[in-house]
């Protein structure tokens, strides 16, 4: 299959995955943290790039692949890219476990950089956010906190 027809099977596939989840496409989000990993890290935007043409994109088109879980891995392999770290799943209790697949639908995935200073990366995000996602979420991300 030639590349560009790879391209758009991928493509395909992964916008049919999305509507039966009813999720949100993460590209434009990964397509931002490429931005910031080009212009602070060249040879870890290069191996994001490698990754993308060499392994997700040909994952993504194959029948047997599971669209949202190789986008996911991804977004993931980017997050790590961007900063140093460990990539955990919120289930809609607020519990958190390390990153794993295959991750819950209903998991909201987070990147949570070694420095702690710095913003939690989202990697994904359920359809909907529980209460205690959604209070993980602003204050890992947003770093906003309410009294």
């Amino acid at each position: 299959m030639a590349d560009a027809d790879l391209r758009a099977r991928a493509d395909e596939r992964f916008a049919r995955a999305l509507e039966a989840a009813g999720s949100r496409d993460p590209r434009d989000f990964y397509r931002r943290q490429l931005v910031e990993l080009k212009a602070a890290d060249a040879a870890g935007y290069r191996r994001a790039l490698a990754y993308f043409e060499q392994e997700l994109i040909p994952a993504v088109a194959r029948d047997d692949g599971d669209p949202m879980a190789e986008w996911l891995e991804y977004g993931r392999m980017v997050a790590s890219l961007t900063a140093e770290g460990r990539t955990v799943q919120i289930d809609p209790s607020g519990g958190a476990t390390d990153y794993a697949r295959p991750v819950p639908a209903d998991a909201l995935v987070l990147h949570l950089p070694d420095r702690t200073s710095a913003r939690a990366i989202p990697v994904g995000l359920p359809a909907a956010l529980s209460p205690a996602q959604r209070a993980t979420y602003d204050l890992l991300v947003k770093q906003a906190q309410s009294l």
